[in-house]
């Protein structure tokens, strides 16, 4: 595929007098695991939606969703449990589902509900800039308040409009841009969405963040192992990016790492050791955290989120070091699950 991105305007055989120009040809690929009732509302809402097709990849669930999902009219893919199971290969998995002739693809997972008005008006935005490959909008959750862990997680959700690096896993994509990519890294227990935006882009392409309401997500997190898990996943995730595309221009994943690294693992090492080996006195690097969190708070106006946003460093440079330790023995990535 040649680096620079097909300008329609450029063509020279174009017919001074087109008919009216057809409707892009859209697909769905959902994937999930014993989702119950949020399945049911997450296809739903596709069927709403006026797709072609919608396949929904499930990975072993127990609870009736296989046959929930066919009563709804989707094409089944059951995952192959016998490999590894990463959300990477079930996207995968499903868009191979898919019959021909797809123009694009929303990607969703099970646990969420598309807005009505977003899969045209994604659509449009494609056909209406053939330089961007994906495009996704305001994923929000369905009960922000419910926990300190959701509200968090919705806050995550309000990524920075227009022109952007990467996407979700909630997203509508150009299906020729995703083969011609070579689709998910399927090795990839978390971050293959990013990932897979860092080669888009290589390739000339765009990804943009619409201010418009994409759809609803039910995180359902409830405990704090569930939000340290979700964290350490998030760092194991960064150190991958890192390692895959962290050389320069591009420093994929690199700030974040270090970030990690420094704070959740650097800070307390050398507080601990300088304390024990030289001086008490290393006990004040401790200040360190308060400080952060105080910054942070005034940056963002919420002192919860900033207090969570720095302990998460925490787990996440766990996340960096169980990478890194499975690389040096050879192991594969084992998908670290919160829910």
């Amino acid at each position: 595929m040649s680096s620079t991105p097909h300008d329609p305007s450029t063509d020279t055989d174009t017919d001074p007098n087109p008919g009216p120009a057809l409707s892009p040809v859209i697909d769905a690929v959902a994937i999930g695991r014993n989702e119950g009732q949020r399945l049911i509302g997450c296809l739903d809402s596709l069927k709403a939606a006026g797709l072609r097709h919608v396949v929904y990849v499930d990975s072993g669930s127990t609870d009736g969703s296989l046959a929930e999902a066919q009563a709804r009219g989707a094409i089944v893919v059951e995952l192959d449990m016998s490999q590894p199971f990463t959300a990477a290969r079930a996207r995968n998995a499903g868009v191979a589902a898919l019959p021909q002739g797809a123009d694009y693809i929303q990607f969703i997972d099970g646990d969420c509900t598309i807005e009505a008005e977003w899969v045209p008006l994604a659509a449009d935005f494609l056909t209406d800039n053939p330089i961007v490959a994906a495009v996704c909008g305001r994923l929000r959750e369905i009960d922000p308040e419910a926990s300190i862990y959701n509200r968090m997680i919705d806050h995550e959700w309000d990524t920075p409009l227009g022109q952007t690096r990467a996407c979700g896993g909630i997203v509508m994509m150009r299906a020729a841009h995703f083969h011609e990519a070579g689709g998910f890294k399927p090795e990839l227990i978390a971050g293959e969405e990013p990932e897979l935006c860092v080669r888009l882009r290589r390739a000339g392409w765009q990804i943009w963040r619409l201010d418009a309401e994409m759809a609803r997500h039910d995180a359902a997190i409830h405990r704090f192992g569930q939000w340290w898990r979700r964290r350490r996943r998030t760092g194991y995730a960064y150190a991958e990016g890192a390692a895959l595309h962290g050389a320069p221009p591009e420093r994929h994943n690199v700030a974040q790492t270090r970030r990690a690294l420094a704070w959740g693992l650097g800070l307390p090492v050398l507080a601990l050791l300088g304390t024990f080996l030289i001086n008490p006195v290393f006990l004040l690097l401790f200040l360190a955290w308060p400080a952060q969190i105080l910054r942070l708070s005034w940056r963002d106006g919420d002192l919860t989120h900033a207090g969570f946003l720095t302990l998460g460093k925490i787990p996440e440079a766990f996340g960096v070091i169980e990478y890194w330790f499975r690389r040096l023995v050879g192991r594969d990535g084992r998908l670290i699950e919160y829910k």
